[in-house]
């Protein structure tokens, strides 16, 4: 069918222009007099409390509720599958450019309200105003994006002709879903990973993570105006215990769309591959992990533009990012020279409230700052503290962006992921070297090079092993449609969310042959 949407373009960002900036702060003192409600499940399109709730307070000020979300036990989890089965047969019979124009109307509403849905990222999860925009503008993104990829996979597929049969292959969806986003990117992950498989025709029980379940909450409201059928996208919040694997090992469970760490997934997809009883299909998992993504400077790379895309990589949302840098692998001869031009850019970024608008604010709750300055603690022994290294403010959870150098390729800094505000800075003996070190983890999510020699930028093309490469820029700020993104090894099942291909994984072949 011909596409009937305009081309898809990027949503842009204003929040940069100090106008909009100031404009926005009406905003935020309009989201302050919504804080603290309660927010229900949504089932079968019943809003449903449950007498037992998780609460949501401003990591940037711990004495602000900012609502409290209903906590799903057992018993919902089956009526939750049950909603999505029942609606399914319904909604994946629709032609696909009627649920292709329901994603157009959701993007449409989000549109309209980007700077209340902003507001509420600046309270739950902290972010900074271009944060916070950018991910509302991410959110936008997903849904005009797989709108008008949607229209690409509804047509038959080619195949070759055979005399005196018709052929005919088509795509089909698979069923119902569970869809587990993480806290980071609370709006964006969350509606970007429901819409593409609602939008091939399945439905979805959605299980957001339970530090940041509000913005979730207004995300069914928004389901909700775009006049989606009851069922088609089914909303718990709640306990990652109580509903996980239950929702995972869920005999209708036909995928899982999971965002999160490793042993999660791991466990994601270890639990799926196990036929349960009354079971009759393989389940699916396509999994988004971690990184550990290291940014490579080389001796003839311009050092002011990599120091400023490595502070950006680094502290861009106090480094909650699976694609943060977390790394930053210099050649000798230059390493010494960059540390004091990134330590000198890192000394000018303010930390405090995401309300002020600071360039670093708190880290989501007080169990990822315990671990944070857990790993801030043990590195002490063994590298050098070049900047930081202690909680920053009281009344939220602050961490001090924090840098080291020294530091042993093999430690724990070096390999294993903090998510936080804290960068490992790795000196390397040469350009040989330097892609070693990048390839020496376990992750292989996104990774970037600064250097102005052709052969060494198309050696890093094909040797750094990552499904991002960034070259001479920051290695953060993947835009839907332009940067797929997705990594391969512990890093996840490379789906490549917001690429041609995503849509695909959400939908399964069928051939029919008839001779005449």
């Amino acid at each position: 069918m011909q596409n009937p949407f305009e081309p898809y373009i990027n949503e842009p960002y204003t929040v940069t222009k100090p106008e909009v900036a100031e404009a926005f702060k009406t905003h935020l003192q309009e989201g302050a007099t919504r804080l603290g409600q309660d927010w229900p499940l949504v089932i079968g399109g019943e809003h449903i409390t449950t007498g037992h709730w998780i609460e949501s307070h401003d990591p940037c000020n711990t004495s602000r509720l900012v609502g409290r979300a209903a906590a799903a036990q057992a018993e919902h989890v089956d009526q939750a599958v049950q909603a999505a089965l029942d609606a399914q047969p319904a909604w994946g019979a629709r032609p696909m450019v009627e649920r292709a124009r329901a994603l157009a109307k959701l993007a449409a509403i989000m549109r309209r309200r980007r700077w209340e849905l902003a507001a509420w990222e600046v309270y739950e999860a902290g972010k900074n105003y271009l944060e916070a925009e950018a991910d509302v503008a991410e959110a936008i993104d997903f849904c005009d994006y797989y709108a008008r990829q949607a229209m690409t996979l509804d047509d038959i597929l080619p195949t070759h002709d055979f005399k005196g049969e018709e052929n005919t292959t088509t795509l089909q969806p698979v069923g119902v879903g569970v869809v587990i986003p993480p806290w980071n990117f609370l709006l964006a992950i969350m509606v970007g990973t429901a819409v593409a498989p609602v939008v091939t025709g399945n439905t979805v029980v959605l299980k957001p993570s339970p530090k940041t379940p509000i913005i979730a909450g207004v995300f069914m409201d928004i389901v909700h105006e775009a006049g989606f059928p009851a069922g088609v996208i089914n909303l718990l919040t709640g306990e990652d215990a109580v509903l996980g694997d239950a929702l995972v090992e869920h005999e209708h469970t036909r995928f899982i769309n999971f965002t999160g760490s490793v042993a999660t997934g791991l466990k994601i997809h270890e639990k799926a591959a196990k036929i349960r009883p009354n079971q009759q299909f393989l389940k699916k998992t396509f999994l988004e992990l971690g990184g550990k993504d290291a940014l490579i400077v080389d001796e003839t790379a311009d050092l002011d533009a990599a120091a400023d895309a490595a502070v950006a990589s680094a502290f861009g949302f106090q480094g909650q990012k699976c694609s943060a840098m977390s790394r930053l692998i210099v050649v000798d001869a230059v390493h010494d020279a960059l540390l004091e031009r990134v330590k000198t850019r890192m000394e000018r970024l303010t930390v405090g409230e995401a309300t002020d608008n600071a360039d670093v604010c708190a880290v989501i709750d007080e169990t990822q700052y315990q671990k944070i300055l857990g790993f801030i603690d043990r590195a002490k022994a063994t590298a050098t503290l070049e900047l930081g290294g202690a909680p920053a403010r009281e009344g939220g959870w602050y961490i001090q962006p924090t840098l080291f150098s020294n530091v042993d390729p093999d430690s724990e800094l070096a390999q294993e992921e903090v998510f936080g505000p804290v960068v490992a800075m790795l000196r390397a003996r040469d350009f040989d070297h330097a892609i070693e070190l990048a390839n020496g983890t376990r992750y292989a999510l996104t990774g970037g090079l600064f250097s102005r020699l052709r052969d060494r930028i198309e050696r890093a093309r094909q040797e750094v092993r990552v499904g991002n490469l960034y070259i001479n820029r920051k290695i953060t700020g993947s835009l839907v449609g332009t940067q797929p993104f997705g990594g391969f090894d512990m890093s996840g099942t490379n789906s490549k969310a917001g690429g041609p291909d995503y849509l695909r994984l959400f939908m399964e072949a069928k051939t029919v042959t008839e001779r005449f």
